[in-house]
């Protein structure tokens, strides 16, 4: 291989896609916060050195050899498989939530030191949640927080519309929540509690670890992150396949 035609980067798999009769492109978040993609050759071959490597939700260590539209894996070293998703439709459903946002958010060329290090800590989340609640609420926090971050924050207190304080309902599309009064002109806005509107600011200000150990039940966590779907779908404009196919679980 030519000097100075491969890279190396730390990688995680947010999306693979079929090629030919044995290969994968990987769609990959990379450790700056871009995107890659590569091909991984033989990747489907049973048996094949890259085909236990190069799952959804693997954390790599990869040398690329540099193509002129896709890179190709030359190396590919596991350095966390995230074991403890695999044979539990739940974790995995989960987790394919995250990985379908973390593509959807990172873009080739446009480095975001914070797209990574958060994608790691909500996959290991995934696997840390004691029961389906903290499940929800761990994909939940993950999706606004990378929404916030990247400037889409609800606003939830005050209306959106006129200051107000008092908010009754809740919007999307507007853009947060609504006082009773404007609510009247925005269509489809959901009346909401006070208390969701505080889980809604939890989910964006309070670390994984507090979300895992605080307190939630099931119909609330269900509830939080049907609100993040719409709110996710609304905002990245894009049908959110995982996303709908946990809401179902």
């Amino acid at each position: 291989m030519a000097r100075g035609r491969t890279r190396h980067t730390k990688a995680v798999v947010v999306d693979r896609t079929k090629l030919g009769e044995s290969d994968l492109i990987l769609t990959l978040l990379e450790a700056d916060g871009t995107q890659g993609r590569a091909v991984a050759k033989g990747a489907r071959k049973p048996g094949g050195k890259l085909a236990a490597r190069v799952q959804l939700f693997c954390e790599l260590d990869l040398l690329l050899a540099v193509g002129r539209s896709l890179d190709v894996v030359a190396e590919a070293q596991l350095l966390e498989p995230h074991a403890g998703l695999r044979g539990d439709l739940e974790r995995v459903s989960a987790a394919s939530v995250v990985c379908e946002v973390a593509r959807l958010t990172c873009f080739e060329g446009a480095s975001d030191p914070f797209l990574f290090p958060i994608c790691l800590r909500a996959l290991l989340a995934c696997e840390q949640a004691g029961d389906q609640a903290h499940l929800d609420v761990v994909v939940a926090a993950y999706v606004l927080k990378v929404l916030s971050h990247q400037g889409w924050r609800p606003v939830i207190d005050s209306c959106v519309a006129c200051g107000e304080s008092s908010v009754t309902r809740f919007s999307a599309l507007a853009g947060g929540g609504l006082c009773e009064s404007c609510a009247r002109e925005v269509a489809g806005a959901e009346p909401i509690d006070p208390v969701t509107l505080g889980w809604l600011e939890a989910l964006v200000c309070l670390t994984f670890d507090e979300l895992l150990a605080a307190p939630v039940d099931t119909h609330t966590a269900a509830l939080l992150l049907a609100l993040v779907h719409t709110w996710a779908a609304t905002h990245l404009d894009a049908r959110l396949r995982a996303f709908e196919f946990a809401l179902s679980v």
